[in-house]
């Protein structure tokens, strides 16, 4: 295991762009960290600077107490999972494995061993003599990850391995790599642009957008509290409703009703009210009118999908509640309300 720090860490292309803008953060011995956010973003680039496999313009690495800004990838004691499972065809499983320790010249037995181990711990014993062209793509990326295991790396990097497979396997992955890295405590840094894997998988999560951090924090803390109005829209499925709201006279109002929640002393004028689309209430005798113009059934909950005062707006019910097209009213609860500044995006 190892703590993975990064002090400072810019990466600025020769023709002056800048992928990544001083991102300082610590990895703990033994913690899960996801980089999260859409394309472009620079998690990619912040996930291969770790690795060794992009140069660092600026600041300072360090794994395990050692700076690395220097150090060879293969050096590093690190392994690396990635999306197109990188598995050499003309080799079997067992031979794929235990590459990696066959190039370091270890004995024989000893790889023969871990790979065994590997296999076991993988559910891969029985195809240990198929070629990756007879394995399903959830086996294919197993077999990726026993190819690291058995280097036992001080440190995971996985780098979008999801992405290729589909719904059913990465739910089914998603809990297989988790559980992998909770059995070896090995520290781990995963790469996804979704949501929904960076929730289900994290310690921690770092939500990155156009080269910045724009939060860190345990997918509780990103889910409830959002720094910006860029990570309440990103993360959750659906996202956080974002509206346009006034503060007057230290009260909040929407659409002229008052008494959402009281203000900041310091705020006044217009602002933008987040909250979850669970945490709205359909009421009878409810004070915000809301137009609905699409109802989605999920299975376990319902979306209703329309506008509050000719904004976008989504409300999620049971599965058993009643609802349908036209026009209703709401409730907000009050302990879920959130309020951002209109030109930052900033949490208030």
């Amino acid at each position: 295991m190892a703590q993975v720090s990064l002090e400072g860490i810019r990466k600025v292309y020769p023709n002056g762009f800048q992928a990544v803008q001083t991102a300082s953060f610590t990895i703990q011995d033994g913690e899960f960290v996801v980089l999260v956010g859409p394309s472009g973003c620079g998690k990619s680039t912040l996930l291969r600077m770790i690795a060794g496999l992009e140069e660092i313009t600026e600041g300072t690495l360090k794994i395990g107490g050692r700076v690395v800004n220097d150090v060879d990838p293969a050096d590093r004691d690190i392994a690396m999972v990635f999306q197109n499972y990188a598995l050499y065809p003309h080799m079997t499983v067992r031979k794929n494995i235990g590459y990696g320790l066959k190039n370091r010249g270890n004995p024989a037995s000893e790889i023969a061993a871990k790979v065994e181990d590997a296999a076991k711990m993988l559910n891969l014993t029985e195809y240990l003599d198929r070629k990756p062209a007879q394995l399903s793509g959830g086996q294919r990326q197993r077999v990726a990850m026993g190819r690291a295991v058995v280097r036992d790396p001080a440190l995971f990097l996985f780098d979008e391995p999801l992405s290729n497979l589909d719904a059913k396997l990465r739910n089914q992955m998603r809990i297989e790599i988790k559980a992998l890295q909770r059995r070896l405590g090995t520290t781990a840094v995963y790469v996804t642009h979704d949501q929904v894997e960076a929730m289900t998988m994290a310690d921690r999560i770092i939500v990155l957008n156009a080269g910045r951090i724009e939060q860190i924090g345990t997918p509780s803390e990103i889910y409830h509290n959002p720094a910006s109005t860029f990570v309440a829209s990103f993360m959750g499925a659906p996202p956080m409703n974002l509206i346009r709201a006034q503060v007057e006279q230290g009260e909040v109002r929407i659409n002229g009703y008052d008494g959402l929640m009281p203000a900041p002393a310091s705020q006044n004028g217009p602002v933008t009210l987040g909250i979850r689309p669970e945490d709205v209430v359909l009421d009878d005798h409810g004070n915000i009118p809301f137009r609905v113009d699409i109802l989605e059934e999920l299975g376990a909950h319902r979306l209703l999908h329309g506008v509050v005062g000719e904004q976008p707006f989504s409300v999620m019910i049971g599965k058993d509640d009643a609802a349908s097209t036209g026009t209703v009213t709401l409730n907000l609860k009050p302990e879920a309300l959130r309020l951002f500044d209109t030109e930052t995006g900033r949490k208030l």
